[in-house]
């Protein structure tokens, strides 16, 4: 760390220098002091009139070959288009990779959430602690279950959830802890597994960006109580839609199946699988939803995780030669994992920008330059605590009987969260189909920053 750090600090006054005199910097580095090189500037942004660092498209997705076809056409044919043999061999061979005894595909990555919700029975009173770095569906099910999401400030080095300050935002009423592994990468499950054991918490991991991202070799989704994939067409795994909840707890697979299927009943199986009990289908146990998947979804789902390996292989070689790329430059962070994460899935690859490395240039404007450059890259989310789609509900009438103002007002003070304030002004994310590429197109991506970090007062 020390080094690292010496490094930078060397670069960046090196750097101030050259932009200002039209060179840029390139390092070598020995087990001695790093050798400085000068070379010529590079040529114009492409933002000011220059020519591009790319001109071809990064790698086209979702990846469709025969199979897909073939697939669908089966479906297509044998006229089940509801969820029926496919999507069950999709559930056992998605238990399987994942290390799991049961998983349940649901219409959705938010339909498996608010399933695995109504499963832990969360509802009206209860608190559910949740990132602030999120999609928004990790808190609109915990909105919709009548309950309250209290907000645990972030990791801005890991871009996490801080593991460390759950325990200080737990209260009697809470109910369940909701990690999310966001953008592949993994929160501190040793810290939050202990912790929702000692404190007798459920804990449900948000898994929907983190397809084969492990912890200590797991797979996650199989480490807390619960665990929630999406299938969405951006996804790792993908079928357009769909996803899917694991557990290795038989009981609350049983709750999962029945709720997402309008409350039929369902059992364990001496197979150990969950099954479907009344022959009917006209059997009601409990009250539910239907967030059921297809038979389509699941042949694609069948079809796409064939080559799920091998592409998980692809983005982590190529996300750790833009690692080493991207720590040679002054403002460049990338987002780090904790030591416990074995494997990061890369659905996202994220950094922090910081414009003081840029003769000041703002996110904005170095996300433009990156686009004119040819590498597509854009600033994440917002700090989702401060979304008004929150007040929205707490102004609802439901809510305002529910609880009361003074516990509705005091929401906004527990959920202060400045370091993902921070986090959410610097974030910097490229897509997981742009470490499908070569190696060569990591340096793209580098050059690019390059060039606008040489150029950065014009670009200003």
């Amino acid at each position: 760390m020390p080094n690292r750090f010496s490094r930078r600090k060397i670069l960046a006054l090196i750097g101030t220098g050259a932009a200002a005199s039209g060179f840029r910097t390139e390092t070598h580095w020995s087990e001695g002091a790093p050798e400085i090189a000068l070379r010529g500037a590079s040529q114009r942004p492409a933002l000011l009139g220059g020519s591009p660092i790319r001109s071809r498209p990064f790698p086209s997705w979702p990846v469709v070959e025969d199979g897909e076809r073939r697939i669908l056409s089966e479906a297509l044919d044998s006229g089940r288009w509801n969820r029926s043999d496919l999507v069950e061999r999709f559930e056992n061979g998605w238990a399987e990779t994942l290390g799991v005894r049961h998983v349940i595909a649901a219409s959705s990555g938010t339909g498996a959430l608010y399933t695995a919700l109504a499963a832990l029975e969360v509802g009206p009173g209860d608190e559910v602690i949740v990132p602030p770095y999120t999609f928004v569906a990790t808190v609109s099910v915990v909105l919709l279950h009548h309950a309250l999401p209290i907000f645990v400030d972030s990791d801005p080095e890991t871009f996490q959830i801080d593991a460390g300050k759950i325990e200080s935002a737990i209260t009697p009423r809470t109910r369940c802890i909701l990690p999310v592994h966001l953008g592949g990468n993994v929160a501190d499950m040793d810290v939050i597994s202990k912790l929702g054991e000692r404190r007798q918490i459920p804990v449900l991991e948000d898994a929907c960006q983190a397809h084969l991202a492990e912890w200590r070799g797991r797979k996650v989704g199989g480490i807390g109580d619960l665990g929630c994939f999406s299938f969405q067409a951006t996804k790792n795994l993908n079928s357009g839609e769909g996803g899917a909840i694991s557990t290795q707890d038989g009981e609350l697979a049983t709750r999962c199946a029945s709720f997402q299927d309008a409350g039929r009943g369902y059992s364990v199986g001496a197979s150990g699988r969950v099954s479907g009990g009344d022959p009917s289908g006209l059997e009601y146990v409990r009250n539910g939803d239907n967030r059921r998947i297809t038979e389509f979804q699941g042949g694609l789902l069948l079809e796409q995780l064939k080559r799920l390996e091998e592409q998980s292989r692809t983005r982590e070689r190529n996300a750790a030669r833009l690692t080493r790329r991207l720590q040679e430059i002054p403002g460049i962070e990338p987002a780090s994992s904790y030591a416990g994460c074995t494997r990061n899935a890369f659905h996202l690859y994220m950094l922090r920008y910081e414009p003081e490395a840029f003769a000041g240039l703002t996110r904005r404007r170095f996300l433009a330059a990156m686009q004119a450059e040819g590498i597509s890259c854009w600033g994440g989310y917002r700090p989702l605590d401060r979304e008004p789609f929150l007040k929205e509900a707490y102004r609802s009438r439901a809510f305002r009987k529910i609880y009361t103002e003074r516990e509705l007002n005091e929401l906004e003070e527990r959920n202060q969260c400045p370091e993902n304030d921070r986090l959410c002004e610097q974030a910097v994310w490229l897509g997981q189909t742009q470490l499908l590429g070569a190696p060569e197109d990591m340096d793209d991506v580098a050059a690019a920053i390059e060039k606008i970090q040489n150029h950065a007062e014009s670009l200003a």
